[in-house]
């Protein structure tokens, strides 16, 4: 019999077999994996050095615990802003490695470069795509763009213009249910709570003429969106599951693909039945009656959407475009306006100064609502409010993965880095006025490369772009006639 000698490994000679072969070929090929591996990350780690970075949490987590979804989470990130007032490197473990920017000029590079440079990084938004598709939020380049066009219909004037009689309706049965629980005694009320109700009350409307009154009793599709949220949310904090294979074997995983089959059913379901209605009538004619009732929605324009080909937007396409507004369009419009409230009641000047402008504007009017051309004559207002998204902005960061070397204006380079998961990353978001994006399913088909995330919040607190970051501008608000 033929022997196969092993003396070079200090192995006596054995019989030749080629289940042998096949074990050391593959024993070499993942050493030689992950000497490749050691020596890329290694070099990366060297070009990661010019940038500065906070006390880690644990040479293992790195910094990762150090950012709650609370507000010592928030202060946290204003402290940075303060200490590194343009670029610092933060790690979440041992090996994952991220480059926070928080300067307009710094920040400007990464977005304006093509997504073939620093595409959207996955590992901050996939843990969204089992619930919303490949909606906008989660599309690149061409894509990105052929959606946008398509969805460009929907955000016209004369289309948003009907949605304030809406917006209007939800806010007075919020108004109502809390002036109830007052005369009931309730000294102190979950904003944000109320107003996520309020805002997923009005979307539903506005997406699927839909009302489901969630505002006064129960609905299992509202209950669906929250839990999602809330189960992403833990996810996050859960590193070891960012791996989907490891995640959906846990009761939350299994939770989650359940939660998510209810807000499939309940979107496909008006999908499909406004197909057969436009299906059993011109498009003409369905516009015509579309127009009577004032309630043209999301779902109508993205079913009447067509590209320059003439191609149409599959069940699919618009399932996740719907799914996707309806969670960004109510966490983070109930986020600004929990904020808004908040800032005002810490300002009761400025809180009289806006109900006194509202109160002039409606003076005399019947009914007593604001109607879309009253927002411009509102200024007062209306500075309050980017002031309150700028102190508190609803999404704290967004983030790119750059796939080639990019320079900063200080000559400095965000490397190209040398890592790919090999299983899931993903996006995390937190509860309250503070909105915490982050980890993803489909990584193997995601690109390598180091992760850039630019922190808004970062910015908006940066004494380098605002001299008194924590404090109203005084022109600002200046009040007439204080």
């Amino acid at each position: 019999m033929l022997q196969l000698s092993l003396s070079w490994l200090g192995l006596r000679p054995v019989a030749e077999s080629p289940w042998l072969l096949l074990l050391l070929a593959g024993a070499s090929w993942l050493l030689a994996r992950v000497l490749a591996w050691t020596y890329a990350f290694y070099s990366n780690c060297r070009r990661l050095r010019c940038f500065p970075q906070p006390p880690k949490h644990s040479w293992f987590w790195g910094h990762m615990g150090l950012v709650q979804s609370n507000e010592d989470g928030m202060r946290l990130m204003e402290h940075l802003s303060h200490c590194f007032r343009d670029v610092h490197l933060w790690w979440f473990g041992p090996f994952f490695p991220v480059v926070r920017l928080i300067h307009p000029k710094f920040i400007a590079p990464v977005l304006q470069a093509p997504a073939e440079v620093a595409p959207k990084d996955m590992t901050f938004y996939g843990f969204l795509k089992p619930w919303l598709g490949t909606g906008l939020l989660l599309k690149d380049g061409d894509n990105w763009r052929r959606q946008r066009r398509l969805l460009a219909p929907a955000f016209q004037f004369n289309i948003l213009k009907p949605y304030v009689k809406i917006f209007n309706k939800s806010a007075n049965i919020m108004h109502a249910k809390w002036q109830r629980l007052a005369l009931e005694g309730s000294a102190r009320l979950d904003m944000f709570e109320h107003i996520s109700l309020m805002t997923l009350d009005s979307l539903q409307k506005c997406i699927f003429s839909f009302d489901s009154n969630c505002q006064e009793k129960p609905s299992e599709y509202i209950a669906a969106i929250l839990e999602l949220s809330a189960l992403i949310a833990k996810r996050y904090r859960q590193i070891i599951l960012y791996s989907d294979f490891l995640y959906f074997l846990t009761p939350n995983g299994r939770r989650f693909r359940r939660t998510c089959d209810i807000v499939h059913n309940f979107t496909d379901a008006i999908i499909q039945e406004r197909r057969r209605t436009l299906a059993s009538q011109s498009v003409d004619d369905f516009l015509q009656a579309k127009a009577k009732s004032r309630t043209l929605d999301f779902i109508d324009v993205l079913l009447l959407a067509k590209d320059e080909n003439g191609k149409e937007l599959s069940n699919e396409d618009i399932r996740a475009e719907a799914d996707t507004f309806m969670f960004a369009g109510h966490d983070s419009t109930a986020s600004g306006l929990s904020w808004v409230l908040y800032n005002l009641a810490k300002h009761p000047e400025y809180q009289e100064h806006c109900r006194q402008e509202v109160q002039e504007l409606l003076k005399g009017r019947d009914p007593k609502e604001i109607e879309w051309d009253d927002l411009a004559q509102l200024p007062f207002l209306t500075m309050c409010l980017k002031e309150s998204l700028r102190l508190h902005p609803p999404v704290p960061l967004i983030s790119r993965r750059c796939i080639q070397d990019v320079v900063l204006p200080d000559g400095r380079v965000i490397p190209k880095g040398a890592h790919r998961w090999a299983v899931g990353e993903g996006l995390g978001q937190g509860r309250g006025p503070i909105v915490w994006q982050g980890p993803c399913p489909d990584c193997t088909s995601s690109p390598t490369g180091n992760i850039c995330t630019i922190s808004i919040t970062g910015v908006h607190h940066n004494p380098s772009v605002w001299p008194d970051p924590e404090v109203p501008p005084p022109a600002l608000f200046s009040i007439p006639g204080a």
